[in-house]
């Protein structure tokens, strides 16, 4: 028979076990923001057209994520859209396209719009949002889409992995953790769905152009609409 040493139980001070019980409790607040914001977006419901006009919504406010920088600003592209819509992923080679062939002449602005079919969609943008507070928008967005195969239509909260995309990125964790939980970047994603509602988005990806909601059909006619408004 096979003798087991038996190890002494970790006393109330040992440091290993409190480690583990700090991250414990950060793993839990976590997975609770993102069932209590899953919570919130299914079951807020738009207000009426009466009370939330299309007049009053904005397309680009002080605080949108731009994504390029333009010298000479000619136009601009605002772009809603779901980190776990399949479709938002397909396009999302061509937007980097664009961004490249045309980001000197037009500023490529991008919302949040996440979708309530999708269960993990809501709490992708809060790691995105909470990420772009440490200056790290467009890493963590492209690791969402990336990864999108990975935790994409699941059913249970993808927070404890979305954790693991900001640890990757060498971000604060602590503050990642703050920003997540705090009601503020939940309301910062509302605004988003807000705007994106009373201007008539319906679906992700929509693209606005000038102010201008576009109908795409095919890549040669988005890319020529960009190249008129360029000019």
């Amino acid at each position: 028979m096979t003798q087991t040493t038996m190890k002494p139980a970790p006393g109330p001070g040992d440091p290993a076990k409190k480690a583990r019980l700090v991250i414990w409790i950060l793993l839990g607040v976590i997975v609770a923001a993102g069932i209590i914001w899953y919570a919130v977006f299914t079951t807020t419901k738009p207000a009426p057209p009466a009370l939330q006009p299309a007049a009053d919504a904005l397309l680009v406010r002080e605080d949108s994520h731009r994504v390029t920088s333009p010298t000479t600003e000619k136009a601009q592209l605002v772009e809603f859209l779901d980190f776990e819509c399949e479709s938002c992923r397909d396009a999302q080679p061509l937007v980097e396209e664009l961004k490249k062939e045309y980001g000197d002449r037009i500023t490529f602005v991008n919302r949040y719009f996440p979708l309530p079919g999708h269960r993990n969609s809501g709490t992708a943008a809060l790691a995105v949002e909470a990420a772009a507070q440490q200056g790290k928008y467009e890493q963590m967005s492209a690791r969402m889409f990336e990864t999108q195969p990975q935790w994409g239509e699941k059913q249970d909260s993808q927070a404890p992995l979305f954790r693991t995309f900001a640890q990757e990125l060498g971000l604060d964790l602590t503050k990642y953790d703050a920003a997540v939980a705090d009601e503020k970047t939940v309301d910062r994603i509302r605004k988003d769905v807000a705007d994106g509602k009373a201007l008539g988005v319906t679906g992700t990806p929509t693209f606005f152009l000038n102010g201008k909601k576009l109908t795409l059909n095919t890549e040669a006619d988005f890319r020529q609409k960009l190249t008129d408004a360029a000019k």
